[in-house]
């Protein structure tokens, strides 16, 4: 909610777009922090599991869309919709086929691993072309997406750094016993 009262009375949209990389790296460091310091929350998200993390990335095919669409109306730079669009279509679609298929440790570190570099490469894409005065990237400060960078940016880059620490851990996943029972 405050994302969306943020950019709808234009408090978002006076930001500098040079302050705008602070806010939305407050936005995963955040969490991240709360996940170190806080067992109950590591342990929330432990019992969630990587299926679940995983499962959450694949919000990132309405954002390629929505990247798309404005792209295609010329209020993003081509590089950005390049960069951003292809990478979240293809980390969703991998994110849904992995969580689809059985648990498997392995498929999720790939995917995170993707999905991870594939953040990367897209905020460091906005980050330049903010700094370069785009004036497409102001598209960016007005719903809906401004959901994507001040919402979605950061929870996505949170739980990558969760997933690995859960993947680092060998926790997070469900294993069937001989038995056929679900054990964590």
């Amino acid at each position: 909610m405050a994302v969306v009262v943020a950019a709808e009375t234009g408090l978002y949209g006076a930001i500098p777009p040079l302050l705008l990389a602070p806010v939305i790296v407050l936005g995963i460091v955040v969490p991240v922090i709360v996940y170190a310091m806080a067992k109950g929350f590591r342990d929330y998200i432990e019992a969630i599991g990587l299926r679940t993390l995983t499962a959450f990335h694949i919000w990132r095919i309405a954002a390629a869309l929505l990247f798309f669409w404005y792209g295609a109306h010329n209020l993003l730079p081509e590089v950005f919709v390049r960069n951003a669009a292809w990478g979240d279509l293809i980390a969703g679609l991998l994110a849904g086929g992995v969580t689809l298929l059985p648990e498997n440790r392995s498929r999720y570190l790939v995917f995170h691993i993707f999905g991870f570099a594939d953040f990367v490469v897209a905020l460091g894409t906005g980050l330049i072309l903010f700094l370069l005065e785009d004036p497409r990237m102001a598209g960016i400060q007005t719903l809906p997406m401004a959901l994507i960078p001040l919402y979605g940016v950061g929870i996505s880059g949170a739980n990558h750094i969760m997933a690995f620490d859960l993947l680092r851990r060998h926790v997070g996943t469900r294993k069937l016993t001989k038995a056929g029972v679900l054990q964590t």
